[in-house]
């Protein structure tokens, strides 16, 4: 089998849904990104501005 039938094949095998749906992928994003705006905000809230 030549690469470019064999690319073919691959191709046509992995037509389908994805494996994490782009709406998962994208609320965990948000959520670690919120969770180290809060952490820094937490870690200079107290501190003067030099």
């Amino acid at each position: 089998m030549s690469l470019s039938a064999f690319t073919l094949v691959a191709a046509a095998a992995e037509h389908g849904e994805p494996a994490l749906s782009p709406y998962a992928v994208g609320g965990v994003t948000l959520a670690i990104l919120l969770a180290l705006l809060l952490a820094l905000l937490a870690f200079g809230g107290g501190r003067e501005h030099s």
